[in-house]
């Protein structure tokens, strides 16, 4: 009874990891709010692809938006993503007035850009920030917003969980900016599903005995060499992720993402055809530096000043281990109790095998920039 149901769990698990994911990084939108007074300036950056999904921009259907389909769509655009923002002053809303619109391109594509500007009835002091973006068709969507106000910069993150915030314009608590980044890192893995299937390759074997997938170790083995691959992983994505945020090193993101599923690819095959024989540990370290590039998208498409920055890097990266580390929390217990299953070796042979070929399928996508999966 005990090994159907932890059968039960580890199948619900794998389900979970394999569903239908975007092949690129989650939808970010970036909103810069400039308070002088009763004024507010703002400049909105909206990736295209998003805006095309809910306003359908790309009106030929021939799969590529041309400057004239989107600048036929400005007043679309604008009322869209202006209907979904609210600001305010007190108890009283400040009217938002749309601007120019522009074209700038981020590491994941190309975003509109919506400048605006609102007045408020007096000084501001707090600015309650209404933001409700893609929140009917992408649960996981997030607003990254940066308030500027006589030189000070404070950042929020908002997502249909936290629509609503009250930003101050005095300069925010260290700990609180930190916070909002812990969280923003933690769900940030929790959704990178391309992030989750390569830990999980290198995993899968940690409960085996090296060389050999009829016998299995001990639990204290088994955590030993979980900790060496985790810790490697670590370094190394928290290195890449340093260098790019502040702007060191940049590598383009088609390459960075298909790295990324390259390296789901070989993980996982490896634990049919052994290619790292046993050097998990520097796989892992060789492929976190791609892995880093990948998270750091996030924070260096935000813009951040550097001190503001290196605040939200490393609450961002101890979110990332924070998130990691639970999943690891979840499956090495499972993992161990189920390794000497029929289906614990159905998924290290079948399950990596499936891993393997949704990762194949993300590397078509992303080196060539082809839709292949529904979503």
């Amino acid at each position: 009874m005990m090994g159907r149901y932890l059968i039960g769990l580890l199948m619900l698990a794998l389900a979970l990891v394999a569903a239908p994911a975007r092949a690129h990084k989650p939808s970010d939108s970036y909103l810069t709010l400039k308070v002088a007074g009763q004024q507010v300036d703002g400049q909105w950056d909206i990736a295209l692809r998003d805006l095309d999904f809910a306003l359908n921009l790309d009106q030929n259907g021939d799969g590529e938006l041309t400057w004239d389909e989107i600048r036929g769509q400005h007043a679309a655009i604008a009322n869209y993503a202006l209907a979904r923002l609210a600001l305010t002053s007190g108890a009283a809303a400040c009217p938002i007035v749309a601007g120019e619109q522009l074209i700038d391109q981020h590491t994941d594509g190309a975003y509109t850009v919506l400048r605006f500007r609102a007045t408020c009835a007096a000084s501001v002091t707090v600015l309650g920030v209404g933001y409700r973006l893609f929140a009917d068709l992408d649960p996981q969507h997030k607003g990254l917003v940066k308030l500027e106000h006589e030189g000070v910069t404070s950042t929020a993150i908002f997502s249909p969980e936290a629509a609503r915030q009250d930003l101050s314009l005095r300069v925010p608590g260290k700990l609180t900016q930190f916070a909002d980044y812990v969280k923003h890192g933690v769900w940030h893995i929790w959704i990178g599903f391309d992030h989750i299937l390569f830990l999980l390759s290198l995993l899968l074997p940690a409960v085996l005995a090296p060389g050999a997938m009829k016998q299995d170790q001990s639990l204290r083995a088994a955590f030993f060499d979980v900790l060496k691959v985790v810790t490697a992983f670590t370094l190394a994505h928290s290195l890449t992720l340093t260098l790019a945020s502040l702007q060191v090193l940049s590598l383009p993101s088609r390459w960075v993402e298909s790295a990324i599923a390259a390296s789901v690819v070989l993980a996982a095959v490896n634990n049919i055809v052994p290619l790292f024989r046993g050097r998990r540990p520097l796989a892992a370290f060789a492929f976190g530096l791609i892995h880093g590039f990948g998270f750091a998208g996030v924070l260096a498409d935000l813009g951040l000043p550097q001190g503001a920055l290196v605040l939200s890097l490393a609450g961002f990266n101890v979110g990332v281990e924070l998130g990691q580390l639970a999943i690891v929390a979840a499956f090495l217990p499972l993992a161990y109790l189920a390794r000497r299953t029929w289906f614990y070796r159905q998924l290290m042979s079948t399950g990596s095998v499936a891993i393997a070929l949704i990762a194949a399928v993300w590397l078509f996508e992303r080196a060539f920039d082809m839709k292949v999966l529904p979503v």
